[in-house]
């Protein structure tokens, strides 16, 4: 039986492909993930992801964590975002061929600034905001009403860039993807 292999969302090595993260903060986000989906899942877990309306199943691999790791992320909030911007993170790199190059300021509207694979960053011209949520539990209205929530702040950023919403489900095990337009 010859099937194809599923995509895969690398969590691993952000840093690798994301000029905009250090191996540090890269591993960091790496680790969150792993918390977060591990506490639902066993590796490796295949995502659904939405990206503008298309819908595709993407696997992920992810450690799984020792009571060590558990300690270190035992805040369930700061764990959810750190592992939502990794998993984010990843699945723009695949679904929009964006990777982060720099972390946004504040009122901005967004968390990163991402740009096409191979972009020489100048200035920001050629970026678009990225803002990033995860949520722990719920099903997919919970993930698409996120998704509604942070689409409206992004268009509330204090920036003129173009802007793109993710929201990583991790219970349910889905990722929502969206450019924003300026209409409402």
């Amino acid at each position: 039986m010859n099937t194809s292999a599923k995509p895969k969302l690398r969590l691993d090595a952000l840093h690798e492909r994301h000029t905009g993260l250090t191996a540090s903060l890269g591993g960091t986000f790496f680790e969150a993930a792993s918390v977060c989906l591990s506490r639902h899942h066993d590796s490796p877990v295949d995502m659904k992801v939405v990206c503008n309306g298309d819908a595709s199943t993407q696997s992920v691999e992810f450690l799984k964590p020792d009571g060590r790791m558990l300690n270190a992320w035992a805040n369930d909030i700061d764990t959810t975002e750190s592992g939502a911007y990794g998993v984010s993170l990843a699945a723009v790199e695949n679904e929009e061929n964006l990777v982060a190059v720099r972390r946004a300021e504040t009122l901005t509207g967004a968390d990163w600034y991402v740009a096409p694979i191979g972009t020489e960053l100048g200035d920001l011209e050629n970026c678009f905001r990225l803002e990033v949520s995860g949520v722990d539990v719920g099903g997919q209205s919970v993930v698409d009403a996120r998704l509604r929530q942070k689409i409206e702040q992004t268009r509330r950023g204090a920036s003129n860039l173009p802007a793109i919403a993710s929201v990583v489900g991790f219970k349910e095990r889905a990722i929502a993807i969206q450019r924003v337009s300026d209409e409402k």
